[in-house]
């Protein structure tokens, strides 16, 4: 996906299809950033992207416990959900930094505080749309 372009994604399963094929484009140590309000699909885009690389369990938002780790056959994904961090500080605390090193993929939900800190990110955009989902890689 290039930076600017957007797609209608019309169901959950298109979500999916498109994190699976989002997959094969990341390369390793990438740091994707996901915005978009409640409901808008991070998660399931997020289900998708995992699944790609190998891991077949559930894949939820870790909205309480605030970041999880999934072993796929291509190495760890770490997922963080920031909705409830006060502060940056908050998570780099918990060994972000490490773990995002040691990451095939990092993919973090509503980052906002941290994208000066990644700025060879990738950032994607998601909006409801009747129907479906929008979505537009910003960077």
């Amino acid at each position: 996906m290039q930076i600017g372009q957007t797609l209608v994604l019309e169901s959950e399963d298109a979500q999916r299809a498109f994190g699976a094929s989002l997959a094969a484009q990341l390369p390793p140590g990438t740091v994707l950033f996901l915005e978009g309000e409640l409901g808008a699909g991070k998660t399931t885009l997020t289900q998708g992207l995992i699944a790609a690389l190998g891991f077949d369990g559930l894949v939820t938002s870790p909205t309480y416990a605030l970041m999880q780790l999934y072993p796929t056959a291509q190495g760890e994904v770490l997922h963080v959900d920031a909705y409830r961090v006060r502060a940056p500080q908050e998570l780099y605390e918990m060994d972000l930094e490490r773990l995002m090193a040691d990451a095939r993929l990092s993919i973090l939900e509503w980052g906002q505080s941290f994208y000066d800190d990644f700025p060879d990110a990738w950032l994607l955009r998601l909006e409801h749309l009747e129907g479906g989902r929008r979505v537009t890689r910003l960077r």
